[in-house]
């Protein structure tokens, strides 16, 4: 048990730092919303990834397998993630709503942004890939024993927390020094992120099968 929780701690730690729609949006939403507005988001995140793990855990090659074969999925993903972005950089904010944003009395909709954190981890069909090929190269050093896989998951999920909220943390300190103009500037940035996201997983619909092949994929995550 022991090895499987150090085996797990740098992984948790190394997915916390990864590159994707979900990081840029959890450090806007610290910087401009605050602390407890990103936890809230990143617990929505956090949730939709459990949930994966469990489909991927209970699906495994069979699912990637099946993934591979409907490319649709990326393109509805991808669609949505794109225009969500599109939304994000065209809607100007009230100067108003920005005022009140920076202001010590904002109370953000803690509900609606775990919703919204949930969502995007969960259109995102390349997450629910990444924790199946995860799944598929961990599985025999765990010996598929389901205790070992709770205990190497659960390890892994509560690191990637645990780094998010120092992420959230640090970035909740850029809050000090946002005016109205620099949050609709973030604001442009973040939905250009968006749409490239959502414009590559949208790409990847249109790949030729044999570069969904989840052999490909198992073996690009071992490298």
């Amino acid at each position: 048990m022991i090895q499987d929780i150090q085996a797990a701690i740098p992984l948790g730690f190394f997915l916390a730092f990864m590159i994707g729609p979900v990081f840029f949006v959890l450090i806007e939403t610290s910087a401009t919303k605050g602390f407890r507005a990103a936890v809230a988001f990143d617990i929505g995140v956090i949730l939709a990834d459990i949930i994966f793990i469990g489909v991927a855990y209970f699906s495994s090659f069979q699912l990637l397998e099946n993934l591979s074969n409907y490319p649709g999925l990326y393109v509805f993903g991808g669609t949505i993630l794109a225009v969500y972005g599109l939304i994000v950089f065209l809607k100007k904010p009230k100067p108003t709503d920005l005022k009140a944003q920076l202001s010590s009395a904002f109370r953000p909709n803690y509900v609606e942004l775990f919703v919204k954190g949930f969502l995007l981890n969960f259109i995102n069909v390349g997450v629910l890939i990444f924790w199946l090929g995860i799944i598929i190269v961990t599985g025999p050093s765990l010996e598929n024993d389901i205790n070992r896989f709770y205990v190497f998951f659960g390890t892994l999920v509560l690191v990637y927390f645990i780094t998010d909220v120092f992420k959230i943390a640090l970035a909740k300190q850029l809050k000090k020094q946002l005016t109205p103009v620099i949050i609709i500037k973030i604001k442009k940035i973040l939905g250009l992120v968006l749409i490239i996201c959502g414009l590559v997983l949208l790409t990847k619909g249109f790949l030729p099968k044999d570069q969904l092949n989840p052999q490909t994929i198992i073996e690009d995550i071992r490298e």
